[in-house]
């Protein structure tokens, strides 16, 4: 699973904040980690430099192999939040995508071979 850590003009990327960023997504996501092949996380201040309740977002985008991408954004006064509940919702939302992957059925899975039974003559 590869983590890419991206942030706007507003927002000071450091090694400290990707090490962070990739421990935490690597600990909520290990069990995921053989069907996650990517997770973009976006990082942005909104305000830029106003200080405002809410105003730091993180978006985490979970490539799935074989599926279509997981989107979630999470709002919170700082970034080490914004992460934490963006990275709770990512993992609320892979949980139930494996829920309804695994409660559906095939139609050849409906199948039941029944014999047929058939009169003997005698």
């Amino acid at each position: 699973m590869n983590i890419q850590v991206n942030t706007d003009h507003n927002i000071q990327g450091s090694e400290e904040l990707n090490n962070y960023v990739k421990s935490n997504l690597a600990d909520h996501f290990d069990r995921f980690k053989t069907a996650l092949t990517r997770i973009e996380v976006h990082l942005s201040d909104e305000n830029a430099g106003k200080t405002s309740a809410n105003d730091k977002r993180c978006l985490l985008e979970a490539r799935v192999s074989n599926h279509q991408p997981v989107v979630v954004s999470h709002h919170a006064d700082t970034i080490h939040q914004a992460i934490e509940g963006a990275s709770d919702k990512l993992l609320r939302s892979l949980n139930t995508m494996v829920g309804k992957l695994n409660d559906r059925t095939s139609p050849k899975d409906l199948l039941v071979e029944t014999p047929v039974e058939t009169e003997e003559e005698y």
